[in-house]
């Protein structure tokens, strides 16, 4: 069986904050704002995870409220949806995302991005793909205000454990 789940995330731009997006340091003069490091991307395909799974979302699992997420990096939350998923007998078979910003440029840092998405959810590069957009200066993306992500995730049977994996 294949389930499907979507993801959306969206933080504001501040000064002070580096700016993460699917795990990677991207150099800029704004950063996400956020309890955590505010990586929407990665905070967009944790949606998606959950969603497949029918396992609520980001918050439910890692609340703002909760200072033990203060400052978490977003990768080691999906690395332990991932183990989540695991535990359901779930596994993520591929994901393909968007981060929409207007600056600064994505391609540089894609494939970085794309094997550290891929190696937080165990699968081959090949089954990550990740795309990048503006939003042609409208909305708060287009304002330089802030960013926002989606994502769509699919998630089938684990193999067993100590089983031949595909």
């Amino acid at each position: 069986m294949t389930l499907v789940g979507i993801g959306y995330d969206c933080h504001r731009l501040v000064e002070g904050r580096p700016l993460v997006l699917g795990g990677v340091e991207i150099g800029h003069d704004r950063g996400l704002a956020g309890h955590s490091d505010a990586d929407v991307l990665a905070h967009a395909v944790t949606d998606a995870l959950l969603g497949a799974a029918g396992m609520g979302d980001i918050g439910q699992h890692f609340p703002d409220t909760d200072e033990r997420w203060r400052g978490a990096d977003s990768i080691e939350l999906l690395r332990a949806v991932v183990a989540l998923l695991a535990e359901h007998r779930l596994a993520p078979a591929n994901v393909d995302c968007t981060v929409i910003i207007e600056a600064p440029a994505i391609s540089p840092h894609r494939e970085r991005i794309r094997r550290r998405l891929a190696d937080a959810l165990g699968l081959d590069s090949g089954r990550v793909n990740v795309k990048a957009t503006t939003s042609e200066g409208m909305g708060f993306v287009g304002a330089g205000e802030g960013a926002a992500a989606l994502a769509v995730a699919t998630v089938g049977d684990a193999p067993p454990a100590g089983g031949a994996g595909g």
